[in-house]
């Protein structure tokens, strides 16, 4: 065991669980895990079961009546206030919904407290990154917003600059939200452009207010976005933001619902580019915080094919044991999954795209592409405001 990273795992957060017809289901959760198990990774990390959130942890973010509403939504789903986003077609009301909710934030608040007292110098929560639910209310797919919990717990720990790195394909907007005034939080957010996609926010004109004008950033990618464009907008904006803000702690959510084969979205990112951006992340944790980097899991609905994949390869590299994308998959694990899903597995750890590549910023853009476009819509809106070239 390295003892550098956490793995936060306790085998009832798959009891998240919207129900059947619903695409968030908790077999992700599941296989991803024991893909973890079958490279042997979960022998390089310390798995740890923190416990779940409570009530003044959950107050740092929600509002004592939405909390009030959840509870009385966990114990009779019948009974669900839709005022609060509960019992929607999105976030179904189902028994003991608080309970694994408040687990999984527990989660994620631990994995913070861990890094940032030293016990870890890398933590992962794949079953995190539920970035959509907003203080007083459940959205698109999420109870409790673990990531800004984490971030909130940091800050009350006495953090004084974090820095938030979403790519999920959805505007992280939850935690945007939590911190919208705070500018002890820098929120960067790569999403599909909120004309084509849920939540329609995260337009570039979205940069914070009051003292944190310039604190929220948000780069609106053109649906069908590939590895390139997907990457060259990544390092168009993150690390050049990253530089300027010295994080104590770098928070990540790596939803893998970026892929071409996520059935709710439309960029067309490969897991190899994927596997690329977690490693940007984990270098920027060591350049510019010191190593110390809290990794969430978020969106994904391509449950088979993508997820496990995509979050054993973030696993392994939070371990420093990174999965070559060469690398075969066990075939036990693939006799799993046809045993649970009836689906065939995938056979090796990358879509054969490996190595990637994209265009840096500094050779140069074209006004007239749409990606370049987004990108420069981003850097105008925020960089000047930042006291940097846009």
């Amino acid at each position: 065991m390295s003892g550098r990273t956490q793995l936060m795992w306790d085998e009832a957060v798959t009891g998240y669980d919207f129900g059947r017809d619903h695409p968030m289901d908790p077999v992700r959760l599941a296989l991803t895990r024991s893909l973890v198990g079958a490279f042997g990774l979960d022998r390089e990390v310390e798995v740890v079961a923190a416990k779940a959130a409570g009530e003044s942890t959950l107050r740092l973010v929600h509002r004592e009546d939405y909390i009030e509403a959840v509870r009385a939504a966990s114990a009779d789903p019948a009974t669900a206030d839709q005022s609060y986003g509960l019992g929607t077609m999105d976030d179904p009301a189902f028994a003991g919904m608080h309970e694994v909710s408040a687990l999984i934030a527990g989660q994620s608040v631990g994995a913070a407290e861990a890094v940032w007292r030293g016990e870890a110098l890398h933590a992962v929560n794949f079953a995190g990154g539920l970035h959509h639910a907003m203080p007083g209310a459940a959205s698109g797919f999420c109870v409790y917003n673990d990531a800004s919990l984490a971030i909130a717990r940091l800050l009350e720990l006495g953090a004084e600059r974090v820095a938030y790195v979403d790519v999920d394909v959805h505007h992280g907007d939850g935690v945007q939200a939590a911190f919208w005034e705070d500018p002890r939080v820098l929120t960067i957010s790569l999403h599909e452009h909120p004309r084509t996609l849920f939540p329609q926010t995260g337009w570039p004109e979205e940069t914070g207010a009051g003292r944190a004008e310039g604190s929220a950033v948000n780069v609106a990618l053109p649906a069908g976005t590939g590895d390139e464009g997907w990457l060259r907008a990544f390092h168009s904006v993150v690390p050049e933001l990253i530089a300027d803000f010295r994080p104590q702690v770098l928070v990540t959510q790596h939803g893998a619902d970026t892929h071409f084969e996520d059935p709710l979205a439309h960029l067309a990112v490969s897991l190899d580019a994927q596997r690329a951006v977690q490693m940007a992340c984990h270098e920027l944790a060591h350049t510019y915080a010191d190593g110390r980097w809290v990794a969430l899991g978020g969106g994904g609905y391509a449950v088979v094919e993508v997820v496990p994949r995509s979050w054993t390869h973030l696993v392994g590299i939070a371990a420093e044991r990174p999965v070559e994308p060469t690398t075969m998959i066990p075939e036990g694990w693939r006799q799993e999954v046809y045993a649970r899903t009836r689906q065939p597995a995938p056979r090796r750890m990358t879509d054969g795209r490996w190595p990637v590549s994209w265009a840096a910023w500094d050779e140069g853009y074209d006004p007239a592409d749409r990606l370049d476009q987004a990108i420069l819509a981003a850097r105008r809106a925020v960089f000047p405001l930042r006291g940097l070239l846009p």
